[in-house]
């Protein structure tokens, strides 16, 4: 009998709290209060007892209303944010596509800010110099490289920044509403590229508002309300229990 294979994403009654504003504090004692400490007035939570796991290939989407927490439901796989109750486990290095521009450095150059990049995300200058050519070539910027990158328009900084994280080798991508943005020949470029990273054994964890995208890549839903886990499924049953609910593409 075939061993089982092991999760690659396994979180477990994640929680995360946020503050409604700025002014207000969380003291010393209360990073380490747990789920005992009540939720103050100004605190909401932003996920809440949410449970699943990855495995390896698998391409999920995760639906819901603006504000319900996919967003940051990403951020906890990609581990830039921390629960406050329950655990993440990711087994695997991570490619985030999310929030993608923001890794970069107005005054340096594309050239740098693409050595940069991609060396912080564990590119070793020998594999950034052997696919420095086809990251350009695939951004289309071949005549910007000397240009400091806050001189780029905003379609290109994406374009960049798109060719950079999607050439890492890293076995999960995490895609965050990054393909709503650019124009359509280049998003069919973004599509065919996740498409291959698929067809290679990767594993996609996606948030987008695009139905289309969402059966395009998807065969398994996360539905995300309120800060809950209410359905987790094939991405059709999730899709149209999200429209009977709300009537609109997720």
């Amino acid at each position: 009998m075939a061993e089982p294979v092991a999760a690659v994403i396994t979180v477990t009654d994640a929680g995360i709290r946020f503050k409604r504003n700025r002014r207000s504090s969380r003291s010393f004692k209360d990073l380490f209060a747990g789920r005992s400490r009540r939720t103050r007035p100004n605190e909401f939570w932003a996920l809440r007892n949410v449970s699943f796991s990855v495995q390896p290939g698998e391409a999920i989407g995760v639906v819901g209303r603006n504000g319900q927490g996919k967003s940051t439901l990403l951020k906890l796989v990609a581990e830039v944010v921390l629960p406050d109750e329950g655990s993440v486990h990711v087994a695997s290095g991570v490619a985030p596509l999310i929030e993608i521009t923001g890794g970069f450095v107005n005054d340096l150059t594309v050239r740098d800010n693409v050595y940069l990049t991609a060396g912080l995300h564990g590119m070793k200058k020998a594999e950034i110099d052997s696919r420095f050519g086809e990251i350009i070539e695939f951004a289309e910027i071949g005549d910007f490289l000397d240009t400091p990158y806050k001189h780029l328009s905003s379609g290109m900084k994406v374009r960049i920044a798109f060719a950079v994280i999607s050439r890492l080798e890293e076995p999960i991508i995490l895609v965050d509403e990054v393909l709503a943005v650019g124009d359509k020949a280049f998003r069919e470029k973004c599509y065919r590229r996740i498409e291959e990273l698929l067809a290679g054994g990767r594993t996609l964890f996606i948030v987008s508002h695009s139905e289309k995208d969402l059966k395009r890549f998807c065969t398994r839903g996360l539905y995300l309300d309120k800060g809950k886990l209410v359905l987790d499924g094939p991405i059709m049953d999730v899709l149209n229990r999200y429209n009977s609910e709300y009537g609109v593409a997720p």
